[in-house]
């Protein structure tokens, strides 16, 4: 029988950022960031002791940020466009690099990684990192891409809202005009036309609790009036299954893939195989909050495992925090019976409040009968968020 995945989720910004004199939206400059490097073979060995299976090294791929890389070749995002000092993890600027934040020595930050990945692999743990399919940064470019590929949107006509050819939505004719400050004078960012943002708002006026950060990917269906256009296979879909492979080659052992009900089930039944004829032991976690699909992405979709936050995490939630009663932990097996196996299960990971906090159950003592049956109701992973295991209350406000 294999044994039970166990996650050990870690930002690498955080984890191994020694700062503690971190200011609240404070830069690089003063807030610093953590290094691959310092994910040492101790700090592994420590991790593996835990009973870790994987380790989750999330926001490794670069994103937007307001740090500026220009002296080393990277081109500058703007600054109005980019939520916090550090960015979105989830707003990719380069799907083939790997954030320069994350490294020593910024030229050979890919190479930081593969030694990361090589480390981690000598630990007897494996590599989990991002797959980010839904969105990109609103100013994509790849200075790391192979030779051959094209940057998304660099072949689209921008004067169509849809096009199965495109890799953006486009709003014609219209300017970007969000109800965020933009800038004036060259420090500006303007965008015409407007793509449409990542969390599927067709319009060039999203507002300050959009994802306007980013924009969102055309995988061949027309928002317009829902009709698909998958054959010929869209650019996009190649575009993605080149990425996935990239990093496989490079010894990833497993995706989470980022909002992956947001992209047509079209697409996974056809790249995740595509992946795996050539790496079968990869494997695909889906973050997915809709139970009605959860079987179609694993029966259908080929995913190894998807996220059950809206089934057991919400209940166990519940019962915590809003007096529901212990019997309805039956509902939630029998929701997932058959598949409770592909559940990854969790009480914490970086979009959900800590277990401890003040906003959820306000003592980490207090979790003991959560972790006992999110751990032990199903065969399937369970994830840990870096600073569960101490019982962390997130009471820092630095960001």
């Amino acid at each position: 029988m294999d044994r039970k995945p166990i996650i050990y989720q870690l930002l690498p910004r955080l984890f191994t950022n020694t700062n503690n004199h971190c200011i609240p939206n404070g830069t690089y400059a003063q807030n610093g960031s953590g290094k691959m490097n310092d994910i040492t073979d101790t700090v592994l060995a420590g991790i593996k002791e835990l009973g870790a299976t994987h380790v989750w090294y999330t926001g490794v791929i670069e994103h937007a940020t307001k740090t500026d890389y220009s002296s080393e070749g990277i081109r500058p995002d703007n600054p109005y466009v980019v939520k916090g000092q550090a960015g979105s993890p989830y707003a990719i600027k380069d799907y083939y690099d790997i954030d320069p934040d994350l490294a020593v020595d910024v030229k050979n930050r890919m190479g930081e990684f593969e030694a990361l990945v090589a480390r981690t692999h000598d630990a007897g743990l494996e590599v989990v990192i991002d797959f980010v399919p839904n969105h990109t940064a609103r100013r994509y470019y790849s200075d790391a891409k192979p030779a051959g590929i094209r940057d998304f949107g660099e072949d689209d006509n921008t004067e169509m809202f849809f096009s199965p050819n495109n890799n953006y939505y486009y709003i014609t004719r219209q300017l970007f005009a969000p109800s965020i400050d933009l800038g004036t004078g060259k420090k500006a960012y303007i965008e015409f036309p407007a793509k449409a943002t990542g969390d599927d708002c067709f319009s060039a006026f999203p507002g300050v609790n959009n994802w306007y950060e980013t924009v969102k990917l055309n995988y061949g269906r027309d928002p317009g009036n829902w009709t698909t256009h998958f054959r010929p296979i869209p650019d996009t879909w190649m575009k993605m299954l080149h990425i996935l492979r990239f990093w496989a080659s490079k010894g990833v052992d497993a995706f989470r893939c980022d909002m992956a009900h947001m992209v047509p089930l079209e697409f996974w039944q056809w790249a995740i195989p595509n992946v795996k004829d050539r790496y079968p032991r990869i494997k695909f976690i889906a973050e997915l909050y809709d139970v009605k699909i959860y079987r179609d992405f694993i029966e259908k979709g080929g995913f190894d495992y998807l996220y059950d936050k809206v089934n057991l995490y919400d209940t166990l939630r519940g019962i915590q925090c809003s007096n529901y009663s212990a019997a309805t932990i039956t509902n939630c097996w029998q929701t997932v019976e058959g598949i409770s196996g592909n559940m990854l299960n969790f009480l914490e990971n970086h979009d959900e409040q800590r277990f401890g906090s003040k906003f959820y159950a306000g003592d980490p003592a207090k979790v003991i009968p959560s972790l006992v049956v999110s751990s032990m109701i199903s065969t399937g992973p369970m994830l840990i968020y870096a600073g569960q295991e101490l019982g962390e209350q997130a009471t820092d406000t630095e960001g």
